[in-house]
This record gives C-alpha cells, structure tokens and sequence, in this order.
C-alpha cells in the first residue's frame, strides 16, 4: 500500500501557511489514527495535528521552526509499518517538490490565491516563507537553489507585480536565497545592488530598516497601502549592560503588529459614560440558585455583551467597518470578548450574540474564556468580530482608552465595578438622597471616520438605560 501523506492543515480560510512547533512522534514510531503526531502555530492559533492513519511514520519532510504552506506535505505514514526512510535531508525535501525526477510522483499541492490574506502575520513577522507550490509538472529551469530563490508568498509576487519587479533578480536572504517581504521592499527601496554586490555568495541577512514610503509607481495608492497600513517595523534600541533580551513570542508578535495599524488606520475618539449596577446586582441575587441549578455562570460581561448586542441593532454605524470609499454594515452582531492569557492578549468572539439569551451567552463566555486560556481554540472562533468588548475593571482598572480592532469601528472598555457615594433622585418624590451603589466607568473608543461624536453618545446612552434598567426575563 501507498504512503500517507500528512499535509500541512487547512486552520482557517485566511491562513496561508503554519510553523512545525513540536514532532511528537519521531521517525520510526507507531501511530494510531487520530493520534497528535506534531503541533504547529499559525497566525491565529496554535494545534496539535492527528495522524490520518494507523501505521508508522516513516519519514519528516519538515523540520521543527520551519514555516510551510499550506497543504505541504509535513510527513509520510506506512499503514503497512514498512521501514523508515532515510534522516530527513533538504535533498530529501527537494525531492518532493514539484518539477524534479522523483523514484515516485511528487504530491501536488494545492495553489495559494494571489490575494493576501486577512490579518498581518505575513506582512510583517518577517518570517521565512515556504516555497510555493504547483500543480504542474513541467520542470522548472536552473537549480534547485534557482526554484527556491525565485519562489514567494502571494503577498511578496503581489509587491513584485505592482512595482514591476523581476523576483529572479531580487537578492534573497531565506533558505537557499529565497526571497521574503522583506528582501522586495528593500529593493524596491534602495534598487538594484552594484555589480561588486551581486557576487554568487549568499549574502548575510539585512538588519531591520526603518519604515519609508516606498519609490512610486503606476499604482500609487496600492504604493500608499502597503507603505503606511500594511509595513510594521519596530526601531531598534542599544542594549545596555544590565538589559536582558527576549524575541516576542507569536502572541506578543502580532497584538504588536495589530495594534500599530489599528492606530495607524483609524482615527481613535473615546466617550465615557458611568453605568448604575443595583438592578443587575438585584437580578444576579434573585437568580443565583437557579443558574446554579443549571450549571450556568452568568458574569456582570454577560449582561454587558447581552445589553451590546440589543443596541448594536440600533445603532449599525457602530457595527460597521471602513473599506476603502465604502462602508461595509455587518449583517451579523458577533461581540469580541478580550481574554487576559497572562501573559499574551486574545479575542474569541461570541457569534450572533443578539440571538442568544443571557445564560447562553454567559455559558459561551465561559466556555470561549477557558479554551482560550487552554489554547484549544479554533481559528474561525477568533476571527469574525464586529464588535469587541474589553474588561480591564477585572482588576481593578476604573476606566480604559482601548485600540479599535481592525475590520471594527467600535470597542468597549468597561471598568471595575465598585461601591461609589452617589446622589440619587427619587423619581416619584422629586427629592435627592445619598446613597452608596455599585457603579463602573464605560468607554467608548470609536473611528471617527464613520462614527460621530453624537452617534457615540447615544449609543452609550442607550446602553445605559438598557443596563440599569435590565429585564428579569433577559
């Protein structure tokens, strides 16, 4: 019987490529079908991959750190438990790929969009890309470090395309001279090296250059995107005798990168507002038995995210999001809920929230939250948002001025909820009196490209009197 192929996994429709984090079987061993055989992270999440096969794993194209496309084959299974093959090499890797003699048919694999996909973690991590595929097998000319050298991303042929940039003459500085994103922007930078430079050897890697427009060319806005909402470079500092330093981790990698084209993008206003909690306290009281009956958990983010998507309905400039001329209002009312990892920042997301009632939606926090913390999350469970809410009071912050998450024009900081002396008017009587109540600071943070100051203010006064005055039947 023929070898098993274990592909690099499809973990998302917005992911192009993932990293072999851990081989937890090594070559030679059995594995039973379904068995984790290897982990690997991708932008948006971290995974253990099942083996899709009982037999003996027999060979490990792709070694531990390496980052490969999606659908490259990452190792070969034996359901008949045949000899391993020979350590892994990178002849044995080139061996797989398509346009080389083969003892036996290269596997075709599929080919990536020319689109770059959603988020930034392949526009700006810098990290190594894998070698593109495709399905044709005519040979391709020159050596296998000329194949290597010439292949890219979507985004890097994309950059090359718009600046009329040949890849084969870019000086590469990834595996066996491949280019990366980096190399292209460079070039297109500084231009063609002098001739003393273009010397066959491999040249050593660039270090980080800071952040310049990019030389204009026929397609200047696309030149403007790319240059101002898509590049993220962080400047370099000098490390004193007594620093100590750490590479981020992927986590802390991309909130970096997502944060700074958050605030490059959207132009940040924030409106705060005080919200009174007796009535959600009194609601609480009542029905703690009987949520405890259920086995449900219903936290004060609960109500919020309930109250949220109630008013999001009202108020669609608030769920909507800027693209390009337009203005996209989103169908769906799916709330972002922030999740402290300790360390690291992530954001499941509670999808049509507003279709849910609050034990739903507090059983979904709760489930989300715990997963999170597990990193047992799937990629389509962070992507999605509309709408995302923030929760810094947890710890005793009184209020936040939170970054807007791409894609969004709204997010919400709420802070701790705390026993405050406050004056209180009695409706019926028209008489003031002091009173102690539980009480928390909201903010607002909002794009003010599409969100006004006035709308702003509604939507939090709308949120306020739907909170304090929350239904017993929610």
């Amino acid at each position: 019987m023929a070898r098993i192929e274990v592909p690099m996994p499809q973990m998302g429709e917005s992911i192009a490529e993932g990293t072999v984090s851990q081989w937890l079987k090594q070559v030679g061993d059995a594995v039973e079908r379904d068995e984790p055989i290897l982990e690997i992270s991708t932008d948006k999440v971290d995974a253990e991959i099942p083996a899709p096969s009982s037999g003996t794993l027999v060979e490990i194209a792709v070694q531990e750190g390496e980052t490969v496309e999606v659908g490259t084959v990452v190792a070969y299974i034996d359901p008949d438990g045949g000899a391993p093959a020979q350590a892994s090499t990178p002849a044995a890797v080139e061996r797989d790929e398509p346009g080389e003699a083969a003892s036996e048919p290269a596997p075709q694999q599929p080919r990536q969009p020319e689109t770059v996909p959603e988020g930034v973690a392949e526009a700006a991590t810098g990290a190594e890309p894998g070698p593109a595929t495709s399905t044709s097998p005519v040979a391709e000319p020159g050596s296998a470090e000329d194949r290597l050298r010439t292949r890219s991303t979507p985004v890097v042929r994309k950059i090359a395309e718009e600046h009329g940039v040949d890849i084969g003459a870019v000086p590469g500085t990834g595996h066996a001279g491949r280019v990366t994103k980096q190399d292209i922007l460079s070039y297109i930078e500084t231009g063609p090296p002098a001739a003393e430079e273009r010397a066959p050897t491999a040249e050593p890697a660039r270090p980080p250059q800071p952040p310049t427009r990019p030389a204009a060319s026929p397609a200047g806005a696309s030149d403007l995107w790319d240059a101002f909402y898509k590049q993220v470079q962080h400047p370099e500092y000098p490390v004193r005798a007594a620093d100590r330093v750490e590479a981020m981790d992927k986590i802390r990698r991309l909130t970096a990168e997502h944060m700074v084209l958050a605030k490059r993008v959207a132009p940040h206003v924030h409106s705060f507002i005080e919200i009174d909690f007796t009535a959600i306290d009194r609601i609480r009281g009542a029905s703690k038995a009987r949520w405890a009956a259920q086995g449900a958990s219903v936290s004060y983010t609960a109500f919020v995210v309930w109250a949220v998507s109630r008013v999001l309905r009202d108020f669609p400039t608030v769920n909507s999001t800027v693209s390009g001329n337009n203005v996209i209002f989103r169908g769906n009312v799916n709330v972002g809920i922030a999740v402290d990892l300790d360390p690291g920042l992530i954001v499941p997301v509670v999808r049509d929230a507003d279709h849910l009632a609050l034990v739903g939606i507090g059983n979904k926090i709760v489930d989300l939250a715990t997963r999170a913390r597990d990193r047992k999350l799937m990629p389509e469970e962070i992507q999605g948002a509309t709408f995302t809410i923030t929760n810094p009071g947890v710890l005793g912050t009184l209020v936040g001025l939170p970054i807007i998450p791409k894609g969004t024009s709204a997010i919400l900081g709420t802070g701790a909820i705390e026993k405050r002396v406050v004056v209180v008017t009695d409706p019926n009587a028209g008489t003031d009196s002091i009173a102690i109540r539980k009480r928390s600071l909201f903010s607002l943070g909002y794009d003010h490209r599409i969100v006004d100051g006035a709308d702003a203010a509604r939507f939090l006064s709308s949120l306020k009197e739907t909170l304090e005055s929350f239904p017993e039947d929610a």
